[in-house]
């Protein structure tokens, strides 16, 4: 099953307790069952930055009381490469996006741009399949890595593909300029404004998906869609068809 296993999972050295809220959506909606966050990564390298911010991501998401998977991308066929799709890998993502109710989207950027292992798991994601939509109504939090300055194309990028993926994307976000000089040889982010933002980034993506929850099916009800299945409005339970209704009057 290609799913990452997270090392030390409740390891947290760069994070200072004193002032993280272990439940931030506290209030704000049901938190059981927890949250399920979906993450996914843009290298395979051995040393991969943007799978080391991924997993300090998921190590927070954890410690705010999410449920994390994180996808292994390394045996996704190219798209169409396979008849059908018909590849276990491929199974396994969309298992994994229809499972979610939030996600991650962690790139380096490469010439300027998202790599192609990112675009790759997108690409495999289809708006709709078998009358189920893998990635509509979810929330989405977007990150990138990169080995120089500062840079936003990756993560503007992404919030394209998010929002042309029909999901929620958070305002907050995540940009770890020379990633390289931000981790130890253990592969864990050392105390930084960089390890800061991800930790805000994480906090409010768990909220924005506790706070949608409630609300996922309504927010996703199109009249397109409807049309397009022959689902007519049922004026007897519709609210806003009741809502609208002339009033009898005694």
């Amino acid at each position: 099953m290609p799913l990452r296993t997270l090392t030390d999972p409740d390891h947290l050295p760069a994070l200072d307790h004193r002032y993280a809220l272990e439940r931030p959506a506290l209030g704000l909606g049901a938190g059981d069952p927890p949250p399920r966050i979906l993450l996914l990564y843009g290298s395979l390298r051995e040393r991969s930055y943007s799978r080391l911010c991924v997993e300090e991501a998921a190590r927070l998401l954890r410690f705010f009381g999410a449920e994390t998977r994180i996808f292994d991308p390394s045996t996704l066929p190219l798209p169409d490469q396979v008849v059908g799709d018909d590849h276990p890998a491929v199974h396994e993502l969309r298992e994994l996006s229809m499972w979610s109710e939030g996600q991650v989207w962690c790139s380096p950027e490469r010439h300027g741009q998202i790599t192609g292992i990112m675009k790759l798991q997108v690409d495999h994601l289809p708006l709709s399949i078998g009358g189920m939509r893998p990635t509509q109504g979810r929330t989405l939090a977007v990150m990138q890595v990169s080995a120089g300055s500062q840079s936003f194309n990756s993560v503007n990028t992404l919030r394209v593909l998010g929002r042309w993926m029909r999901m929620v994307t958070i305002p907050n976000q995540s940009s770890v300029a020379k990633a390289f000089e931000e981790f130890d040889d253990a592969g864990r982010m050392k105390p930084s404004s960089y390890y800061d933002r991800i930790v805000d980034v994480m906090e409010e993506l768990v909220r924005f998906t506790i706070l949608l929850r409630p609300h996922a099916a309504q927010l996703v009800d199109r009249y397109s869609e409807r049309k397009d299945a022959g689902v007519p409005i049922d004026a007897a339970t519709d609210l806003s068809s009741i809502a609208t209704a002339p009033q009898k009057l005694d």
